[in-house]
């Protein structure tokens, strides 16, 4: 199969894993490979309410057999998934525009700000990723576009307390993080070019999901609406109950003008899309075209309602909140444990084991990260890896995951971290 692929596909297409899973079916927390050997994935936030959710499946099932066109046929479906969506935002967030995924939410969202703003300018940090359209590959700071990046984009310090910039903390470091975003304007400024927004993942979560500074959103966003600019929450990752709210920006209290969604929010299916202030959707909407043929269909908007209809009556964002606790505290007990674990971050089902060969110097430990993730891979547990220095386990379990599911991962990481 691996020759396969590269002979059809090409060579360079990622897989997991030094021995990759072929995988052939899921159901819940669990996934199972062609041999039936059966592994809890502790790593797929996409079917963010279980895999193969029969409700899901069943509202896909149904709308399929009885119509699926695009949004120029007038459609209630759309229409009642807009309503019930925003109706979980802030009332400044009034207005909804389909994609078929985040990549396209955020290269919109961009094209939103710039018409609104006038300006070119963007700001994102310097680890994080958005995306692979043309235009958001230029704030992806983890993969360098072949052509560079050009001027019209600042990359910022991520706002991480754990090794933390000028050795400082609390309010002194919120206050030099957001510095570093003041810079970047001045930095704009000096070039002649004027300043569009900022986008980030409210939770930094390919940045390795940091203890961000308190205090750190409220100013570095100041600094961008002071001069001229749109906050973008990338929420792609962080939405839908991920984090034990429903979405990402809610810990900072700083309500963003846009917000881009997209891999769970479908539960498996394709769909994304952008949520933004009435007036900065309205003015676009009245001068530019955008249209999408598969965006908004009666099949991926039947499906989105399901979801949402699961998460309610699941109560999984609670769910992520109580058994998120749950399993950051046992993380807290193995890093007690084993001295590679430096630093353990996590918010609702999101987590991040920050493993280091020094715990002193606090030196990133990549290679063994590597390791841990291949070993868990044999052991039956699916994660993956993050962070700057790659050495960051990432883990964000379906949000049905137990206290059961928990303690399975947590024997298992300790079998591994201890075989090192």
């Amino acid at each position: 199969m691996i020759e396969r692929r590269e002979r059809l596909l090409g060579p360079g297409n990622p897989l997991f894993y030094d021995d990759p899973v072929h995988l052939v079916r899921g159901e819940g927390v669990w996934l199972f490979d062609r041999d039936g050997k059966r592994y809890l994935d502790c790593y797929n936030n996409v079917p963010c309410v279980g895999h193969c959710h029969p409700a899901v499946v069943e509202a896909l099932c149904r709308q399929a057999g009885l119509l699926n066109t695009h949004t120029r046929y007038l459609d209630e479906h759309i229409l009642d998934y807009a309503e019930r969506l925003l109706g979980k935002f802030d009332a400044s967030l009034d207005r909804l525009i389909l994609t078929c995924t985040g990549s396209e939410a955020n290269d919109l969202a961009l094209r939103i700000a710039r018409f609104n703003t006038g300006g070119e300018g963007f700001i994102c940090t310097n680890a994080t990723y958005h995306g692979n359209t043309a235009a958001v590959y230029q704030l992806c700071s983890i993969f360098r576009p072949f052509e560079g990046y050009g001027e019209a984009v600042r990359m910022v310090p991520w706002p991480d307390s754990y090794r933390a910039l000028n050795g400082l903390s609390g309010e002194a470091l919120a206050d030099a993080y957001a510095d570093e975003v003041r810079n970047a304007i001045a930095s704009f400024e000096a070039n002649g070019i004027r300043l569009a927004g900022m986008m980030v993942c409210p939770i930094f979560a390919n940045e390795g999901l940091p203890n961000v500074p308190p205090g750190y959103m409220a100013k570095a966003i100041g600094y961008v609406r002071e001069a001229g600019g749109l906050y973008i929450a990338d929420e792609v990752q962080s939405g839908f109950g991920r984090t034990g709210h429903w979405w990402g920006h809610a810990a900072s209290g700083v309500v963003p003008d846009m917000l881009t969604l997209g891999k769970p929010m479908g539960g498996g299916h394709p769909i994304a899309g952008v949520v933004g202030r009435g007036d900065l959707i309205d003015t676009f909407r009245r001068s530019e075209m955008y249209f999408n043929t598969y965006a908004g269909n009666p099949v991926s908007c039947a499906v989105a309602l399901a979801v949402l209809d699961v998460i309610e009556g699941e109560d999984l964002v609670g769910n992520a909140a109580r058994v998120g606790q749950y399993v950051l505290r046992r993380f807290k007990e193995l890093e007690v444990k084993h001295e590679i674990i430096g630093d353990v971050r996590g918010t609702g089902l999101f987590f991040g084991i920050d493993l280091v060969s020094d715990a002193k110097a606090k030196t990133p430990a990549s290679a063994e990260a590597r390791q841990i993730v291949n070993r868990m891979r044999h052991k039956g547990i699916l994660m993956s890896k993050i962070g700057e220095h790659d050495n960051v386990l990432k883990l964000r379990p379906p949000l049905p995951f137990s206290e059961e599911n928990a303690d399975l991962l947590m024997t298992t990481l300790d079998e591994a971290l201890a075989a090192l």
